[in-house]
């Protein structure tokens, strides 16, 4: 109880809370993506689910992030993974779903997406926030589910933004690449390249960004065609 009280514990506790807003902005992106093709109802509980098991899944991950990070291809994989998430998300579903069935199976997919990206771009946040916790779990825990309405916030925003300004969808989809570029360069396996040419952080998470506007651009106009012609 001592510890509630005092002022490192209070200190602890904002630098976990900001370091998640700093953090979460491209995880509210991704959020905001898998959910804004749902009905209003249905999006809100994916946003509200998917932030609020995400944070469960970051708790868990802070125990074994700093490890996970050390081994090999783990960061080439979870890249490669996010690129196909973003090709995906900006691909869209336009189809109406028609029966309630094919709804919840909307939004329990969304959630999967939310959580499958989640993982994948915070294994770095994580490792900064399990610093700022200082290996006391009842601040980490406390700052994590301090940050859920924040992100819910975030992502609630993000998707009304995506509404009146369709071209954030595509900036957003570009951010996901962008990501999905770092955290590949960010790999072990990749740490000496990058030393030999700084340029090569850069030049593969711009590849990233552009690959995942082309391809996912190139989705959604092969799947709009289907539905023409169906």
């Amino acid at each position: 109880m001592d510890a509630l009280l005092g002022a490192d514990f209070w200190i602890g506790l904002l630098k976990i809370v900001w370091i998640n807003i700093i953090l979460s902005g491209d995880n509210a992106v991704v959020i905001a993506l898998a959910a804004r093709g749902l009905p209003a109802g249905q999006q809100k509980k994916a946003v509200m689910f998917g932030s609020g098991a995400a944070v469960v899944l970051r708790i868990a991950l802070t125990v074994v992030a700093a490890r996970l990070m050390q081994l090999p291809f783990v960061e080439v994989i979870g890249g490669l993974l996010l690129l196909w998430i973003g090709m995906g998300l900006l691909k869209g579903e336009d189809e109406e779903e028609g029966s309630g069935h094919v709804a919840k199976q909307g939004m329990m997919a969304a959630i999967r997406t939310i959580l499958l990206a989640d993982l994948v771009m915070s294994l770095d946040n994580v490792i900064a926030v399990a610093a700022a916790a200082g290996g006391d779990m009842l601040l980490l825990i406390l700052g994590l589910t301090i940050s859920i309405p924040l992100v819910i916030f975030g992502s609630t925003l993000m998707i009304k933004l995506m509404e009146r300004f369709p071209f954030i969808v595509t900036l957003g989809a570009a951010l996901i690449g962008w990501v999905a570029g770092e955290t590949i360069t960010s790999d072990h396996v990749m740490e000496a390249s990058v030393q030999a040419m700084p340029w090569l952080h850069y030049a593969v998470a711009a590849a990233g960004a552009v690959l995942v506007v082309v391809v996912g651009k190139w989705l959604q106009m092969r799947s709009n065609g289907r539905m023409v012609g169906a």
